[in-house]
């Protein structure tokens, strides 16, 4: 898949599926499991399952999720949807990661229903990732679709790679940005953004 190719939201020619569970049992006898007593049995459907939901941004696009819901607009201020929820798989260990993304843009005569943002998080979030990769794909979606006069994107996530294996480091957290436009080219609203987006949360 190339970068190209994702960052505009257009999932990969379809391949054949197949079902793997039964290598999802390989995988349990290799690791010195027996997949035939009674609480595996049934675990390696669950897994095919499961992953199947986790990644099925595969097979969604931007211009799908967004559907109508972009609409004429005067606005000329930043509009922020912050705290979007985040959930994805580290595409070198298959191991989660999580954590919350704020989004802005200054619109340029068009603007994007709320939910929709979270939407498009959602496309790119639901593949095997690297945080730094989804966050430029999040911010040039919305580039690509409203043509604004500028985008911010903020990630901050914990890493389960980092947390569960490796390093062991349970408090720490990757934070990633990108920045597009009036974000990247003038300081006033560089800095009004990411004061935003790392302000405390308004309802906690």
């Amino acid at each position: 898949m190339s970068t190209t190719k994702a960052t505009k939201g257009s999932p990969p020619a379809r391949p054949r599926i197949e079902p793997f569970a039964g290598k999802v049992r390989d995988i349990l006898a290799a690791i010195g499991e027996d997949p035939e007593r009674e609480g595996l049995v049934k675990t390696p459907e669950r897994v095919e399952a499961s992953l199947r939901f986790l990644t099925q941004g595969y097979w969604m696009t931007v211009e799908e999720v967004i559907g109508d819901a972009v609409f004429e607009e005067k606005h000329q201020s930043m509009i922020m949807v912050r705290d979007i929820e985040v959930y994805s798989l580290c595409e070198h260990h298959l191991l989660p990661f999580f954590g919350r993304a704020h989004v802005a843009y200054i619109p340029n005569g068009k603007i994007l229903g709320l939910s929709k943002v979270a939407r498009i998080v959602d496309v790119f979030a639901r593949r095997l990732q690297v945080q730094e990769r989804m966050t430029d794909q999040i911010a040039d979606a919305i580039m690509d679709v409203l043509k604004p006069t500028g985008v911010g994107v903020v990630i901050e996530a914990a890493h389960f790679c980092m947390m569960m294996r490796g390093v062991e480091k349970q408090n720490s957290r990757a934070v990633t940005s990108a920045l597009r436009g009036i974000f990247r080219d003038d300081s006033k609203t560089r800095d009004e953004f990411l004061r935003l987006a790392h302000a405390g949360r308004l309802f906690e």
